[in-house]
């Protein structure tokens, strides 16, 4: 590395090298600590390579080759780093996703330059990252230069901007300023059914951030209308989807246990969507239960979704306990009419072979 080695997290002059990969430094053993349990542990041989001066070419064949290469390890450290920031804030550990998301940050920035789109998620997890671990001046920092990033981007994809709204979204709803905060959401909302429709499983994360923030302001038919909404949508999404893994595996009855989680476990979920939509799911279902006029068909409806997505996460017992819960409830409504579906959904999670069930 040139010039006098610095620290990985701070920029501070580096005084602890990891003696792992002799590569990396730190201005204290803290922060070496700090960047092992988020992503040092994890890249720590990858960073060799990367950060090991090769040899001058001897040709320009070669020094093409050698900077391909570079870069592919690069990207791939960004998307460890990415996604171990992600699961991280996935389970509230929002201090430790700190480091993982500044790599995943330094790194996008020495792979496609300081002002490229590619860095906007990198700084909004980054953002995300500070702000739940009470740092709200540095996470606004960064959310500031992906507003700009995108401002200045007029081709910056629909996706993007998206996913910058949910985070300015969030970051004024956390601080208060409900207003703008609704402001940033619709807009993701808008964006959102623009491109996917005003019923996809995207557009009801959005009504799912605003509704919180109408049951803050104890605005509660508001709030219990959006609820209806996010629970409706992933409801008729999640029955599809189950319905779907059914047709593949009657139309596939042959298979052994090992081909069928070949074949079958391409969820349409990936792992962080579907943590997003337990915990979606769950935060709908405490608002329900705790609502001092209940609402037992909503309720139901709510578990039966949850039941759903237990189901194709593999996760049987759950998903047992949640639909019998759901059954209780729809038993006991005038005009039952989802008692059928739940009622199939317990016969499928006790028929499913027990291979598939994981904690």
């Amino acid at each position: 590395m040139a010039g006098s080695p610095r620290c990985e997290l701070c920029g501070a002059a580096g005084r602890v090298r990891c003696q792992h990969c002799r590569v990396t430094y730190y201005c204290n053993v803290d922060h070496q600590q700090a960047d092992w349990v988020s992503i040092h542990e994890q890249i720590c041989q990858l960073l060799i390579p990367v950060c090991t001066f090769l040899p001058f070419p001897l040709s320009e064949k070669e020094r093409k080759h050698n900077v391909e290469q570079l870069v592919k390890r690069k990207k791939h450290i960004i998307d460890l780093a990415y996604h171990r920031a992600q699961e991280f804030i996935l389970d509230g550990k929002h201090k430790e996703a700190i480091p993982a998301a500044l790599h995943a940050l330094r790194f996008s920035t020495e792979v496609y330059g300081s002002n490229s789109v590619q860095l906007v998620p990198a700084y909004l997890l980054l953002a995300e990252a500070l702000a739940g671990a009470g740092h709200p001046l540095q996470a606004s920092k960064y959310l500031s230069q992906a507003e700009w990033i995108v401002l200045k981007t007029p081709d910056c994809s629909v996706a993007v901007q998206c996913k910058l709204q949910r985070s300015l979204g969030l970051f004024c709803a956390a601080g208060g300023n409900f207003d703008q905060a609704l402001y940033h959401l619709a807009n993701e909302v808008y964006l959102v059914s623009s491109m996917l429709g005003l019923n996809s499983v995207e557009a009801a994360g959005g009504y799912f951030h605003m509704a919180n923030i109408f049951l803050r302001q104890n605005k509660m038919d508001v709030a219990n209308s959006l609820y209806a909404k996010v629970t409706s949508i992933w409801h008729a999404f999640l029955l599809k989807s189950v319905q779907a893994q059914e047709q593949a595996l009657q139309s596939q009855p042959e298979m052994s246990p090992f081909t069928e989680d070949k074949e079958l476990s391409e969820d349409p979920m990936t792992k962080a969507q579907q943590a997003e939509a337990i915990r979606v799911l769950r935060t709908v279902l405490d608002v329900r239960e705790e609502a001092p006029k209940q609402q037992p068909g909503e309720t139901a409806r709510v578990l039966h979704a949850l039941a759903m997505l237990y189901y194709l996460a593999k996760d049987l017992p759950k998903a047992a306990e949640t639909a019998m819960k759901a059954l209780n409830l729809v038993k006991q409504l005038p005009q039952p009419e989802s008692l059928e579906a739940i009622s199939h959904l317990l016969e499928l999670i006790e028929t499913k072979p027990s291979y598939s069930s994981t904690k």
